[in-house]
């Protein structure tokens, strides 16, 4: 199994990435999980939406900031149009804003669906070429990767051929969601598509993502699917130092290298980041409001009390959140109820398409321009 992976020029190791959640994965909490990985693994950004970046929106130049330490700089593109994608990676190309782009094939959510993008997207055949051919061509000598899902459902899978279609347009690396649109976050990821598209396509990585809770679990994808990295991204909510286990799970070290921190570590991790927050939005009482969903996450499994994590999630001062963290027991031990699942986990029946999308998987669909929103983030 191998402990690195190459994107283009830039060499992975251990070969982890973070994955762009939206509202999540902004520099403060890239800080943090590259903090505890000792710098090593890939921090993708949140999604940054094409026309949005063209336009410089306000809020989508400050979500393509990066710290100093951040080395490759990853944006994740989200985009339907492909010129305007093009455009896209051209800019981050020659205004030097990244050294790596993502595209977003698998966001299932359904303002995003309805109108053709995300994860009913790669249906289109022809459309799915046609921008990666336009981000590849755009992005010089930069790598451009994709994340994607299996397909809209189980009667409408196109990870296959997407992937088929990446190699072709000279895409460096796919990573494959093993879940469609359909199931959401809910079910369990098939990691046998994982091996699948591995097979299909050994031109090139491919990362699995999905139901990695654990660095075992990291490790366990990679040794049963041979894929050449893993995806985390809902594992590592409120527990930035997933990443540290992850680091020491591929050095070997396994479990005798793992965080298992006390409650009071936990606390202290929370303010950091909420301290994090402020700073970046350049306003503490924002930073606080902003790390109140990250509450849940970072306390599952504590014994906390239910009244005192929704004083938690609704204090506004740095000074108001450490007080509350002190008046519980912080020399609790990390609980085994802290492991598995987190986040989102449930799933839906139905996928909310265009009329008629499904007709035609080779029909050149020009995709509505409301389809891509005139923000980022998600």
């Amino acid at each position: 199994m191998s402990q690195q992976l190459s994107i283009g020029p830039h060499t992975v190791s251990p070969p982890v990435v973070l994955a762009p959640m939206a509202g999540i994965t902004n520099a403060p909490f890239r800080t943090l999980c590259r903090e505890f990985s000792g710098g090593r693994g890939l921090f993708v950004s949140e999604m940054i939406t094409t026309r949005a970046l063209v336009e410089r929106n306000e809020k989508t130049m400050q979500l393509v900031h990066f710290d100093a330490g951040e080395s490759p700089r990853s944006i994740q593109l989200y985009g339907v149009d492909p010129a305007t994608v093009g455009k896209a990676a051209r800019m981050i190309a020659e205004e030097d804003l990244a050294d790596h782009i993502d595209l977003n094939f698998g966001c299932p959510v359904p303002k995003v669906t309805r109108k053709g993008g995300g994860s009913a997207l790669p249906y289109k055949r022809n459309l799915l070429r046609d921008i990666l051919r336009e981000a590849v061509a755009g992005a010089g000598g930069l790598p451009v990767t994709m994340k994607m899902r299996k397909g809209i459902d189980d009667d409408h899978l196109t990870y296959l051929d997407a992937g088929r279609i990446a190699v072709a347009e000279g895409v460096d690396a796919i990573a494959l969601h093993g879940r469609t649109a359909a199931q959401h976050y809910g079910g369990t990821a098939d990691w046998d598509a994982i091996a699948r598209l591995k097979e299909s396509v050994p031109e090139i990585p491919v990362l699995g993502n999905g139901d990695i809770w654990s660095a075992d679990d990291g490790v366990r994808m990679m040794r049963e699917t041979g894929c050449d990295g893993v995806v985390v991204g809902r594992g590592c909510l409120g527990r930035p130092w997933l990443f540290g286990d992850l680091v020491a799970a591929f050095d070997g070290r396994g479990e005798a290298g793992y965080a298992r921190p006390t409650l009071r570590e936990v606390a202290d991790v929370m303010v950091r980041h909420a301290r994090l927050l402020g700073e970046w939005l350049g306003d503490e009482a924002r930073g606080v409001i902003d790390f109140r969903k990250h509450v849940a996450w970072y306390t599952k499994g504590f014994s906390v009390g239910s009244q005192m994590r929704r004083r938690l999630a609704v204090s506004g001062s740095l000074e108001e959140l450490r007080s509350l963290l002190d008046e519980l027991d912080l020399d609790q031990q990390w609980p085994s109820g802290a492991d598995g699942p987190r986040g989102r986990t449930s799933g839906r029946n139905r996928v909310v398409l265009p009329d008629g999308w499904l007709k035609d998987p080779y029909e050149r669909t020009a995709v509505a321009a409301d389809a891509e929103l005139d923000t980022s983030g998600g």
